[in-house]
């Protein structure tokens, strides 16, 4: 196996870690980049070139995208664009929308794997398409309510929210938060997974705390076991990004969600897709100040509805996803694409 990422990517020190060969090459985005776009255009000829280079060398049976621009060189080489082996290949769509790099890449590739149904739509129609699931990490499932609750020092049978923006946190999601904590935490322990940005300011809020208010208050900039998190969670107040279609329908968490408003559309759709399964509920960014404090309450305050959230949110759940894609991986490997040119 060889990860082919960007250079400069914050990618290649995961997968080092990991314990996976790593290697770059140069990407630009050219897209909505104006000015920018001949040096971008440069840069994905010469990301093309290191590609053929890379497939000479490595001679790979087998690609498998799951999007960004540095993927658009590899798969112009791999489809054959300056000549040589033509390499078959698999695109996974995380998000229910595919962005520009992932539509152009779903034209190269022998199979488009999806998160969704819902995903079919943005590909045409006669394009070899199969639905995975969303892959989650297995260790993710190893923790049980009880463990997670022992593992983070809470009450395993008092009600649990999760707030959380993701690895590098959300600033409007964690200033909503600060102000109504008194209130969540006279009813319920609060994780909250703020990123390191926001760390200073939720510290100062945690040390304004009563001692009976403090003890149910649980801040931490960062979580390396997000699956403690998880299971102890009752309800979740997050963005709607990729992973929210796979790692909250895995535990049967329902969601509070609040779209990112400053990209594309990617999160919105999948926050509607969500509520529209009846297993979340979203709250426009700009709302959260007035709005998630009773959007919680009301959820704690009917147990009912929450149930029918975390039944709905569960019958979404593909735990299988991952071993679905190694499948597909599998298979246009061993087809008989490979020995076309």
């Amino acid at each position: 196996m060889l990860w082919v990422g960007s250079k400069g990517g914050m990618e290649a020190d995961l997968v080092q870690r990991a314990g996976l060969p790593y290697t770059a090459i140069p990407a630009g985005q050219v897209a909505g980049m104006g000015l920018r776009t001949p040096v971008n255009l440069l840069k994905v000829m010469q990301g093309v070139l290191a590609s053929k280079r890379i497939l000479d060398q490595f001679k790979p049976d087998v690609l498998l995208f799951t999007g960004g621009y540095v993927a658009v060189p590899m798969a112009l080489a791999g489809a054959g664009f300056l000549g040589g082996r033509r390499v078959p290949s698999l695109v996974y769509v995380p998000d229910i929308e595919p962005g520009m790099a992932l539509k152009l890449l779903g034209r190269f590739a022998d199979c488009i794997a999806l998160t969704t149904e819902d995903s079919r739509q943005y590909f045409a129609p006669g394009k070899r398409t199969a639905v995975t699931g969303y892959p989650t990490r297995s260790e993710l499932t190893e923790w049980t309510r009880e463990k997670a609750a022992a593992h983070l020092n809470l009450q395993a049978d008092r009600f649990t929210l999760l707030v959380t923006g993701g690895s590098s946190g959300a600033r409007s999601i964690n200033r909503a938060v600060i102000p109504i904590l008194p209130e969540l935490l006279k009813n319920m322990q609060v994780i909250h997974l703020t990123g390191k940005l926001d760390w200073e300011e939720v510290s100062s809020a945690q040390a304004g705390l009563p001692p009976e208010l403090a003890k149910n208050y649980r801040p931490m900039p960062y979580l390396h076991e997000m699956g403690a998190a998880l299971a102890a969670a009752d309800l979740v107040v997050a963005r709607a990004g990729a992973s929210a279609l796979g790692e909250f329908p895995l535990f049967g968490l329902p969601a509070i969600l609040a779209p990112y408003p400053h990209a594309w559309r990617y999160q919105k759709v999948n926050a509607d897709y969500l509520v529209r399964h009846g297993a979340a509920v979203m709250i426009e960014d700009a709302d959260l100040p007035a709005q998630l404090l009773p959007a919680a309450q009301n959820l704690f305050d009917h147990p009912e509805r929450l149930q029918q959230m975390r039944k709905a949110m569960q019958s979404l759940a593909q735990p299988q996803a991952a071993q679905s894609l190694k499948n597909l991986v599998l298979e246009l490997a061993n087809s008989d694409v490979r020995r076309e040119k």
